[in-house]
C-alpha cells in the first residue's frame, strides 16, 4: 500500500509541475517494429485503401533534374480512384474535415479527387535513430509549452498529449533549410483573384543546420529562422520580414523584425504572432494560421483526440509547382484539377481557448499526418462555436534530402467568403534545398534594410 501511495504521489507531483515524462522502454520498442521509426502505424488498414509502410522513399521521376527546385509529379500518370462532390458527400462524411464538407456544401464546382495512398515518406537514418532515443528521454515541460531532453528530429514519436503531437509538427525535420521564390494569391467573395505577393523566402532550421544532431536541444535554442523579401506587386515591393522561434517560448519568445520602405528603418514587430490579422491574406487568416499552425501554444489547451482515417491533400506537386497562379486561384476554391487527395491516418488534436486568454478562435481542430507529423489541415471556430475558417496544406516529398515540404497552403474564410493561397512557386525556381547553412550575419535584423530598399 505504501508503494502505491508513493507512486500516486509521484505521478501527482509530476503533473502538478507541468512535466510529462517520455514513454517506457517497453513501449518505445514499438518503434521500428509495429510502428515506423517516427511513430506511424506500419500496417495498412483493413480495407486495403491505406497500404503498409515499407520504408522505401518516394523516388524522383526520370524528368527530375538534380539541383533544380522544381520537382515533377512522380504520380502524374495516376487516376483518381474516386471523386467526391456535394451530391455524394454524405457517404464519405466520416472521412472529411468540417472545412472540406463546408466547401462541398457551398460550391457545386468543388470536388475531392481521391488518389491511391502513398506512404513514401521516409526520413534519414539519423532522424529515425534520434526519434527512438527521444521516445524515452524527451519530456514536455511548463504544462506542455516547451520540452527538454530531445535530440533534433521528432521529440515525441509516441505522443500522449496534444501538446506533444503539436511539437512534432513545430520542430519537424526540415533538413538544413531551403530558399524559394513564390506567389501568394487572394480570391475575394465575388471570386476575383488578386496577386497578393511575390517574395523570395529563406528558411533554416538551426538544429539541423548546425549538423550536430547528437546535441540535446536547450530551451533557448532556435528552432526555425524565416526571412522574406517582397519583390511584388508594386504596393509591397521592398518590404522584408525576419522571424525566429525558439524551443521554450516562455524563456525566449518569438523575435520578429520588419522593414517597410516608407519608414526606411528596421523595427521590432512583436505583433507578428497569434491572432494578429495577416495583411497579405486580405484578412482571411491570422499570423498563427501560417503553415496551418505556428508559434507558441500558450493561449490554448491542446487535447489529443486520437487517430482517424481522413481524406487530406497529399503529394501536391501539381499545385505547388504550377506555372501560373491564375490556373490555381479559381472562384470560391482552388482548382480541384490540381489538388491530389489521399486517404491517410491522421492524429486529431483539439485546441480550446484558455479562459484567461484572448484569441479570435474559440476552438481549433488540427489534423497531423502520421507519417510526416505535418499538420495538413485545420478547422477554426468563432466565439459562438460556429465554423469560421479552415486551412489545408499541400505537402510534397523532397527526394534529395528526404524531407516533407510544407510551404503551400490555403486558408478559407467561411464568414467573409474568399480565401488566401500561399506558396505557388512553379513560375520561378521552385524550392531549392540548402546544402550549407547561411552565414550568421545573414540572419541579423540589420540585413533587412539593405535588401529591402527599392
Amino acid at each position: 500500500m505504501l508503494h502505491r501511495s508513493l507512486l500516486a504521489l509521484s505521478v501527482a507531483a509530476l503533473f502538478s509541475t507541468g512535466v510529462w515524462a517520455g514513454v517506457s522502454a517497453d513501449e518505445a520498442k514499438q518503434l521500428g517494429t509495429t510502428l515506423t521509426p517516427v511513430g506511424a502505424e506500419k500496417a495498412g488498414n483493413k480495407d486495403g485503401t491505406i497500404p503498409a509502410w515499407t520504408g522505401v522513399p518516394t523516388p524522383p521521376p526520370p524528368s527530375f533534374q538534380k539541383g533544380s527546385g522544381i520537382r515533377p509529379d512522380p504520380f502524374a500518370d495516376q487516376k483518381p480512384r474516386l471523386s467526391i462532390t456535394g451530391k455524394d458527400m454524405a457517404a464519405h462524411a466520416d472521412k472529411l474535415t468540417e472545412g472540406t464538407k463546408e466547401l462541398l456544401k457551398r460550391y457545386p464546382t468543388m470536388r475531392v479527387d481521391v488518389f491511391p495512398t502513398q506512404r513514401g515518406v521516409v526520413f534519414p537514418k539519423k532522424i529515425n535513430d534520434s526519434a527512438l532515443k527521444n521516445a524515452t528521454s524527451a519530456k514536455a515541460v511548463d504544462g506542455g509549452l516547451s520540452f527538454e531532453g530531445a535530440l533534433p528530429g521528432v521529440p515525441f514519436p509516441i505522443p500522449k498529449t496534444g501538446f506533444e503531437a503539436m511539437w512534432n509538427h513545430l520542430v519537424r525535420y526540415l533538413g538544413i533549410g531551403y530558399e524559394t521564390k513564390y506567389q501568394n494569391w487572394n480570391v475575394d467573395a465575388a471570386g476575383v483573384p488578386t496577386l497578393a505577393l511575390v517574395a523570395e523566402g529563406f528558411a533554416e532550421a538551426p538544429p539541423f543546420a548546425a549538423q550536430n544532431l547528437d546535441a540535446v536541444l536547450k530551451e533557448t535554442d532556435s528552432i526555425t529562422f524565416l526571412k522574406l523579401y517582397y519583390t511584388g506587386p508594386a504596393r509591397r515591393a521592398g518590404e522584408a520580414l525576419l522571424v525566429k522561434d525558439f524551443v521554450n517560448p516562455l524563456k525566449q519568445g518569438r523575435k520578429a523584425w520588419q522593414y517597410l520602405p516608407g519608414q526606411r528603418r528596421v523595427k521590432l514587430a512583436p505583433d507578428i504572432a497569434y491572432d494578429t490579422p495577416n495583411p497579405g491574406t486580405n484578412g482571411a487568416s491570422t499570423y498563427d494560421d501560417a503553415f496551418v499552425f505556428n508559434g507558441a501554444m500558450d493561449r490554448f489547451d491542446f487535447k489529443l483526440i486520437g487517430k482517424k482515417e481522413m481524406y487530406i491533400p497529399y503529394m501536391g506537386y501539381r499545385l505547388q509547382f504550377a506555372k501560373n497562379g491564375e490556373d490555381v486561384a479559381k472562384a470560391n476554391h482552388v482548382n480541384p484539377d490540381l489538388v491530389r487527395w489521399e486517404l491517410h491516418r491522421v492524429w486529431v488534436v483539439e485546441a480550446t481557448l484558455k479562459p484567461d486568454k484572448r484569441h479570435i478562435y474559440s476552438k481549433r481542430i488540427f489534423y497531423l499526418d502520421e507519417d510526416s507529423w505535418v499538420a495538413v489541415a485545420s478547422d477554426q471556430y468563432d466565439a459562438r462555436g460556429q465554423l469560421y475558417r479552415s486551412a489545408f496544406l499541400n505537402t510534397t516529398f523532397q527526394y534529395e534530402n528526404q524531407t516533407m515540404n510544407a510551404n503551400n497552403y490555403i486558408n478559407y474564410d467561411f464568414a467573409a467568403g474568399g480565401y488566401a493561397l500561399s506558396g505557388i512557386s512553379g513560375m520561378y525556381y521552385g524550392v531549392k534545398i540548402k546544402t550549407e547553412p547561411a552565414a550568421e550575419t545573414f540572419w541579423a535584423a540589420e540585413t533587412l534594410a539593405g535588401a529591402g530598399i527599392r
